[in-house]
């Protein structure tokens, strides 16, 4: 298990940290979603040591981070951590060496994510002549080619295409059922909401929500209400209690509203308006849970 337990850092004026805490256990996957600036980086650079808290500690299971605990782990940096005039295959196998293999082992386990990652061809092109979308495979991999018992990943899907960013959903999943402590930040929330069972969710250097994603939906206090009409809506909003937020695009209008407001009445309203053609009141999804959090 990873535990950030009251992690403190500031820079000069700047707070970056202000007692964030979570934990990440083995076998689970953890979305770290935040803000610009809210501290998602400085606390996943606290676990390599990049950066060093000025109060609280960082363990696993239950222990210090050294530098063997550091070698079982996989790290990818938001920025490209990679020699640029190595070649992709070569690099991956001295990456392994670094972290314990044997130089038979790291080779085939190079080649065997290259191969996963749809980057066999290129094996040995250096990596600064492959596309951003090849270069952050390549990452990947490298986090990825020692086996680590925990994942930690920056933005691991910034500039991905559709299909990248599918293959890389599945290998996470896998890694989290081979029994991996993953984590990941990222902006993508509709991504993170679905293959992540758990979230945190840090602004201003303190986690502000924490758990799981579907407990945390069902219990909000908020409720996601949408309605598609043929006409204008005048002011159908306006007898609903407990609006929060309404947001409009063309026939579509969206609504942010307390838990507890009753909606029969503004479903009759809606269908005496006009052609009512869609009608949905749900939980939150979890991009309504973060505007939530971090407003």
């Amino acid at each position: 298990m990873l535990a950030l337990k009251d992690l403190h850092k500031r820079y000069d004026d700047v707070v970056a940290l202000a007692g964030c805490t979570l934990q990440v256990d083995r076998g689970r996957m953890l979305g770290f979603l935040g803000p610009n600036g809210a501290g998602k980086t400085t606390a996943m650079r606290t676990i390599f040591g990049l950066v060093t808290p000025d109060s609280g500690e960082v363990t696993w299971d239950d222990g210090p981070i050294g530098i063997e605990q550091k070698r079982r782990f996989g790290y990818m940096p938001e920025q490209r951590g990679l020699y640029p005039k190595m070649r992709a295959q070569e690099q991956l196998a001295y990456l392994g060496r670094l972290r314990g293999m044997d130089a038979k082992a790291a080779s085939a386990s190079a080649d065997a994510w290259l191969e996963r990652l749809g980057l066999a061809d290129r094996r040995m092109d250096r990596v600064e002549v492959l596309s951003h979308g090849n270069q952050q495979r390549v990452q990947l991999a490298a986090a990825l080619v020692h086996d680590p018992e925990l994942l930690v990943m920056d933005e691991p899907f910034s500039g991905l295409d559709p299909i990248a960013t599918e293959t890389m959903a599945d290998i996470l999943r896998e890694q989290a059922e081979h029994g991996k402590a993953v984590v990941f930040s990222s902006h993508q929330l509709d991504l993170v909401e679905d293959i992540c069972e758990e979230v945190a969710i840090i602004n201003a250097g303190q986690i502000v929500v924490e758990g799981d994603v579907r407990e945390l939906k069902d219990a909000a206090p908020i409720r996601h209400l949408e309605v598609e009409l043929d006409g204008e809506i005048g002011d159908l909003f306006d007898g609903l209690e407990g609006v929060r937020q309404i947001r409009s695009d063309d026939h579509i209008h969206t609504a942010i509203i307390d838990s507890g407001t009753d909606v029969r009445g503004f479903l009759s309203r809606a269908q005496a308006i006009g052609q009512l053609r869609h009608f949905a009141y749900t939980t939150p999804s979890l991009s309504d849970l973060f505007r939530e959090a971090v407003k």
